[in-house]
């Protein structure tokens, strides 16, 4: 492909939940958008390269909120990840990044690693040692002793040695702090409602964090812990499971977004324990299922950010199929649009990286998918991709 190339013919939904732009051409150069709008406006194109689209539609690339990359979504992806050599773990992180470049994915935040190798899998997109999506890493979870995802994370006691593991975590070069306020569906013994870290605990976090210039996530499923991510000033919540009235408010007043990740119970209980999934994965999935829908509705309805996330890697919760996050938003209270928006403009602004990514527009970076019908149509074409560009660069079709 050329330095230089024009687009004619395609429709193109930009990602900001404008109206589709149609009869519109989309030129892009040296990676970058340089225009969009009337082919006859542009000028002189007798130089570039013409691909007519025609019957086609354009949208930036997706952006999922919540991924683990090293993860393999089996029924028990843990204790896969923590009993194989880390050379294997590392080729398997390296094939599920291919698997989300390949399925519109074109930037995504991972959201807990295994001894720093996500920090490394980063590193090694921007050197060009590997093809994937680029991404934001946050390294070891930040967890109370035996907490949630404790296999994988940084187990700490006490406001000192939060601090001290944060810090850990940024010398390492992470982007993003994970930090865990909730038990959790898969880790075996503690409860998805109840607190783990404290209040306090989760401001040294957020604080240390903040002061480098780098957000903060928290894995925050009950009411009380999510109240105290929320208070403790962490950017966004992931999962979200038991939201009420009182903390939506919360959110909406400090600006925290939500990431519902939805598919994540919903795999488990699809699948179940027939399909090698711990007992008490699939019993507190069945437990919180509802619970989960509901909040998302809530906070849809009252105006909190939402960015898509999926929590890819958990049982059954594929890399190559984001998508699926979208179709069951829509199903729950987001029109097609608004879905799409979650995935592109509204998850670049949670991830920081809006001024380069997220929407089609003049002097962003060209990451984009080419799809054969509408999505605002038919958001089941997401899950079959024609064409994958990120940075001006045809990836895949």
């Amino acid at each position: 492909m050329d330095n230089e190339f024009l687009i004619k013919g395609a429709k193109i939904i930009d990602g900001t939940g404008k109206d589709i732009l149609e009869d519109v051409c989309m030129v892009v150069e040296e990676g970058k958008i340089k225009y969009i709008g009337k082919e006859k406006e542009f000028g002189d194109a007798k130089e570039i390269e013409v691909l007519d689209m025609t019957g086609k539609t354009i949208m930036p690339g997706m952006i999922n909120s919540h991924v683990h990359i090293l993860m393999e979504p089996i029924g028990d992806p843990f204790g896969l990840m923590t009993g194989e050599s880390e050379a294997k773990t590392v080729i398997r992180g390296i094939n599920n990044l291919k698997k989300h470049l390949k399925s519109g994915v074109t930037y995504f935040r991972d959201m807990g690693g295994y001894h720093f190798l996500d920090i490394e899998l980063k590193n090694a997109i921007e050197e060009g040692f590997v093809e994937g999506p680029n991404f934001l890493a946050s390294g070891k979870v930040i967890t109370m002793t035996g907490g949630h995802g404790w296999q994988m994370g940084r187990e700490v006691n006490g406001a000192d040695d939060v601090r001290k593991g944060t810090r850990e975590q940024l010398k390492a070069g992470a982007d993003v702090i994970k930090i865990m306020a909730t038990g959790g569906v898969m880790t075996k013994g503690v409860e998805p409602g109840s607190p783990q870290l404290t209040f306090e605990e989760i401001k040294v976090a957020v604080e240390e964090a903040h002061k480098a210039g780098k957000k903060t996530a928290s894995h925050a499923q009950g009411t009380q812990g999510i109240k105290n991510a929320v208070l403790a000033g962490i950017d966004s919540i992931e999962h979200g499971i038991f939201l009420n009235d009182e903390i939506i408010e919360l959110m909406l007043k400090k600006g925290t977004y939500l990431v519902p990740t939805l598919v994540a119970p919903h795999f488990i209980i699809e699948n179940g324990v027939e399909a090698g999934i711990p007992v008490h994965a699939v019993e507190k999935s069945k437990r919180v299922m509802s619970s989960h829908f509901e909040s998302f509705r809530k906070a849809k309805e009252a105006g909190v950010k939402i960015a898509m996330g999926t929590d890819a890697g958990t049982p059954f919760n594929l890399h190559d199929k984001s998508a699926w996050e979208l179709k069951l938003m829509a199903e729950a209270a987001m029109t097609n649009m608004e879905a799409i928006v979650s995935a592109t403009k509204t998850a670049s602004e949670l991830l920081g990286v809006d001024k380069t990514h997220g929407t089609l527009e003049t002097g962003k970076v060209a990451d984009f998918i080419v799809l054969n019908e509408n999505p605002i149509e038919n958001i089941d074409t997401l899950l079959d991709i024609s064409e994958v560009y990120k940075n001006g660069v045809l990836v895949k079709s």
